[in-house]
């Protein structure tokens, strides 16, 4: 008979009063969130996601108030900040997530509300870095652009003194003083002088071959010049009465930057024919009629333009015959020095150096 009934789910009254009492709070529970939920979707307008925006708006909540904690905010932002939250809280918009150009993003999920005031304050402020920033690089264009125009000024020289430039060479020289011959202590002589005096006036045609272009720094800034020059020499004082003589030498160009005025030093060296009068019995005088002679000369050069330009400078002059008449004539020599004075013209079109 047993088998044939269910199991009676019979209580007696305090027992069955004790479960009731126990489910009871359970059943306020389920209520009270029910309820909460349709407050939440009667204020968003959205009914069919109610445990989603729940939730959602319990996180929002919690990080609202863990940011207010992390965060340092000043009196300015403090009330902004705490309406955001509430905003965040009750907006329940999927559109209103999305941050407006009023708002400041701090970390992910936190949105600050900044008044119209605040915000034009603020593009004013970041206008006016932007400002300074675009004037400090104007400036430091502007700068930067003086300097390289300083250093990138063209040098007019360069058009002057460059390699394989050739040019034609008249120079005229007065020479009335005698001195020793300068490389005597070479040669084993004592610097001695003979009465017999000298003036020479040489007449020098060269040809100028500018070998190199302008290099080196500092004072030795400058290029190197062949000249090839054919002269011919009175003599308006002393036995003999000219001397005709073809000549090489190397002049050195010190060229400084934009300078019409260039300092030189040269050297020149050759052999010619004078009518020498020893062997005619004039005493002093030169040995014979092949003769050697050596010129030394500083100046200063003054381009006029990149064609024309005149020199001035002081010249050495030395003739002898090198000892080749002796022992039948003695090997006296001339030496005498003074002013020489020439004009150079440039040969060719003009060159433009590269800048």
């Amino acid at each position: 008979m047993r088998g044939a009934f269910l199991p009676s789910h019979y209580c007696n009254e305090p027992e069955c009063l004790g479960r009731k009492v126990a489910i009871a709070p359970k059943l306020v529970m389920i209520l009270f969130v029910l309820l909460v939920s349709k407050a939440g979707y009667g204020q968003s307008g959205n009914s069919s996601s109610s445990s989603m925006e729940f939730t959602s708006t319990t996180d929002s909540l919690q990080t609202y108030h863990s940011a207010a904690d992390d965060l340092w905010l000043s009196s300015d932002v403090g009330p902004t900040a705490v309406a955001a939250g509430e905003d965040s809280i009750t907006s329940a918009n999927p559109t209103d997530s999305a941050p407006s150009e009023d708002r400041v993003d701090v970390g992910s999920g936190k949105h600050f509300d900044f008044s119209s005031e605040q915000t034009s304050s603020i593009s004013q402020a970041q206008q006016g870095v932007r400002g300074a920033e675009s004037d400090s690089s104007d400036e430091g264009v502007k700068a930067s652009g003086l300097i390289s125009e300083a250093k990138t000024r063209p040098d007019r020289n360069l058009d002057i003194y460059y390699r394989n430039r050739r040019e034609f060479s008249l120079e005229v020289g007065w020479h009335p003083v005698n001195i020793p011959f300068i490389y005597d202590f070479a040669v084993g002589d004592s610097y001695n002088m003979t009465p017999l005096k000298y003036t020479l006036v040489p007449i020098v045609a060269s040809l100028r071959w500018h070998v190199t272009n302008v290099g080196w720094r500092w004072i030795f800034r400058g290029n190197m010049d062949f000249t090839f020059s054919g002269s011919i020499t009175a003599i308006p004082r002393g036995p003999e009465t000219h001397y005709y003589s073809f000549d090489f030498g190397i002049r050195r160009n010190f060229v400084y930057r934009n300078w019409k005025v260039v300092p030189f030093f040269e050297q020149r060296g050759g052999a010619g024919i004078i009518n020498a009068k020893e062997p005619l019995g004039v005493l002093w005088s030169q040995g014979q009629n092949l003769t050697f002679t050596y010129n030394m000369g500083v100046g200063a050069r003054y381009n006029i333009d990149s064609k024309y330009s005149f020199s001035a400078g002081m010249n050495y002059m030395h003739i002898s015959n090198g000892y080749l008449s002796e022992p039948q004539f003695t090997n006296y020599g001339i030496n005498v020095y003074g002013p020489m004075f020439g004009l150079d013209v440039r040969l060719g079109k003009p060159h433009h150096a590269s800048q």
